[in-house]
Parts: C-alpha cells; structure tokens; sequence
C-alpha cells in the first residue's frame, strides 16, 4: 500500500523526524490562509499523486506570496499530471501541499528498503539526492553506500555515524544526520514498512537535516496492525481493477499485455508469465486466485481479467493442490455463461480432481481449448491472441 507525500511526512514527524512545515488541500481557496499561516515569504506548491517526478511534470512550483500560492494550487488541482511514473495517461491530482521552502544547502538522498536476499532492512544512502536512485545505480554504483540494519535491534548509533559520514556531512548537520537516521529506522520498522524513501533529504543553511519529500510504501500483510494507516489509503490513486480484485481476495496488479492470466499461485503465476513471453506473447495482468479459492472467486476473476480491454486471450493455468481442479472448473464454466466468452480461452488443469475438472469442462458445451503442460497452453494462447478473430 502506497500512501501520499504529506501522509508520509505525518508517519514520520510522529516518530520526531524532522519534516517541513505544510498543510494539504482539496481546493485552491484555502492556500491563502495556509502560506499565511506558514508565515514564509516563499511557498512550496506540490501536488499530490502517487508518482515521483512530479518537478519535472509541472507539479512541483515555488509561490512568492499567498495570492500566487492559491493561484497556482487552482492550475494544479484537476490537472491530468503526467510524468516518467504515471504513464502517458497520467494521474489527476485532487490535493496539493502548501510547504514553507527552505534555505537549500545540499539534496542528499536517504531510502530504507528491505534487502531479500540478506533478509534484512537496509539504509541507502547517496549525496546524489533529487535523482531517482535506479539512475545513481546505473552510473556508478559504488556513489551509494549500503547499511544492513538488524529489525529487533534497529539502527545502532555507529550504522548511523556510518551513514552520516558517507553523505560528506560535518559538524551540527552530521549530528542531526545521526538522530534523524535512528529515528527513520526506528519509524520504518514500527509501522511495518517496505520503502520509506527521502528524496531530497535536506540539509539547510542552518545545518538542519529535513526530509524535503517522502515516499512510504507499506507491507499489505501487517496492516491489520496499523488501523490509522489504513484509513489513508487513497482508492483514487490505485487502479479500479486492481480496488476491485481485492474484495474478492484476489492478488491482482494489471500490466501492458494482451494475455489475461488466471493462475493458483504466486510462483506458477510468475512462471506463467514468464513462458508467455518466451512464447512471443505479453501478458496482460498478474492474477493469483489463491491456494483456495472458491466458484465465486474464480468466476470474479474471470470477470475482473474481461474488464481490460487489451485481453484478446486468456490462459488459466491450475496446478491442483488445496486447489481443487473442479473447482476451477466450475467457476470457469459458471463464468463463461454468465458473462460469456469474448476472447478464447486456453484451459491448463493439473493435481487434484484434474480429471474430474475436465470433465466439467468437455460438459460444458463451451469453446474452450485445453492443454497439455505449460509450454503447449503458452503457445495455444499466444496464437490465439495475435488470431484477427480474437
């Protein structure tokens, strides 16, 4: 789960981060009493969208005075926001954030993550700040210092001073380098978070060490722990097939192909694509109906992959363990009639009551096309979505 800039900056300021003072937003009116209340001679408008590189875009602009604060929220807001993370269709921003500016010395950058293959949280840290990390990486790895932390112990004062002294910093800034690191670890780790990403991290003429922006991604599994977390989630900044397949239970994240995938499994779902495009295809979605699912979910599912338009395909790939392959089957069939089969369908059971499973489905009386093993059903599949007809 994803949350806004100014959410993520109230996550933090809660754990004595050190964040810039600013209030969000819905409509242009109230900018003006916000930079009054700020009390800066220099504004900070920012628009508020799930997506990075909004400076770039338009959506980040200084206001040299309330008037021309609550001007340029009333451009932003409504405005369809287009940068290299929204995608050409970009994203329509319905808040902005009034921010007081800063006295800029150095952007630095900051990001906690979770390393899988040590299996721990790790610092990153970079004096290359207000660049997109992925780009430092590329061009010279060894410009980003890496700090495993320890989640029971949290970060220990000398990963801190470790940290603090691989961004150059001195004195009084290199001091709050350290305080500011311990408690964004430490604000990480009790919330439940995957990513919390400074970006600028900021260090001012007064040596003051900010988080100029902040970008916090958090683990679905835990947030039943974190009720007031939850309530920030912002269903307009999510896709609507994806909202909609996680009332079902279903694990659903919508991609750019033309072959829908309806998989048991998240290892087999990976897999499934993968053999896709080895078979020249694209696959249009990554769905994991789960180790259990029952007719009424698989059919949802069928339903939610014939909502994207780009599906000219669809292959169902079971693996029958506590998936029953009847099961499957039943949905399928239960599905098909109901909303009927406007792309073909390729059909791979295997496991539990497989036979049983396709059975049902000869039964049917339905166009379905079955296969034999997962390269067989990529190659079915993929023909079957570059066919005109489809």
């Amino acid at each position: 789960m994803k949350i806004h800039e100014y959410q993520a900056k109230s996550v933090l300021a809660r754990f004595g981060v050190p964040v810039p003072r600013g209030e969000v937003t819905f409509n242009g009116h109230d900018a003006v009493a916000i930079a009054q209340r700020l009390g800066t001679s220099v504004v900070v408008v920012k628009a508020q969208i799930h997506a990075g590189g909004r400076g770039k875009g338009g959506g980040v602009k200084l206001a040299k005075s309330p008037d021309e604060a609550e001007r340029l929220a009333k451009q932003m807001i409504g405005m369809t926001l287009v940068t290299h993370q929204t995608g050409p269709e970009g994203r329509v921003v319905r808040k902005v954030l009034i921010e007081e500016a800063l006295n800029i010395d150095k952007e630095l950058y900051l990001g906690l993550t979770l390393d899988r293959r040590i299996g721990m949280p790790v610092v990153m840290a970079s004096k290359q700040g207000g660049m997109e990390i992925e780009e430092v990486a590329a061009r010279d790895p060894k410009a980003i210092h890496r700090e495993p932390i320890d989640a029971v112990l949290g970060a220990q004062p000398f990963q801190a001073r470790a940290v603090a002294y691989a961004l150059g910093l001195e004195g009084d800034a290199y001091k709050k380098c350290v305080d500011f690191v311990q408690k964004l670890v430490r604000a990480y780790i009790d919330v439940d978070a995957s990513l919390a990403e400074i970006n600028p991290l900021l260090v001012t003429k007064e040596r003051n060490v900010v988080a100029l922006d902040c970008k916090m991604n958090f683990d679905d599994n835990a947030l039943f722990r974190h009720k007031d977390i939850v309530e920030m989630r912002d269903l307009n900044e999510e896709d609507p097939l994806e909202v909609e397949a996680s009332k079902f239970g279903l694990n659903y994240i919508k991609l750019d192909g033309n072959v829908g995938c309806m998989v048991n499994g998240a290892g087999l779902a990976m897999a499934t694509m993968d053999i896709i495009k080895l078979a020249g295809g694209e696959p249009a979605n990554f769905l994991d109906v789960g180790g259990g699912a029952s007719a009424e979910q698989v059919k949802n599912a069928f339903r939610i992959i014939l909502s994207d338009k780009n599906v000219k395909a669809i292959l169902i790939n079971i693996f029958g363990g506590i998936m029953r392959g009847d099961r499957i089957a039943e949905g399928v069939v239960s599905a098909s009639r109901e909303i009927g089969l406007p792309v073909p369908v390729v059909v791979r059971l295997e496991g539990t009551n497989v036979e049983l499973g396709k059975e049902i489905l000869a039964k049917s009386g339905l166009p379905l096309i079955t296969a034999d093993g997962m390269w067989d059903a990529a190659q079915k599949v993929v023909a079957a979505a570059k066919s005109p007809s489809s």
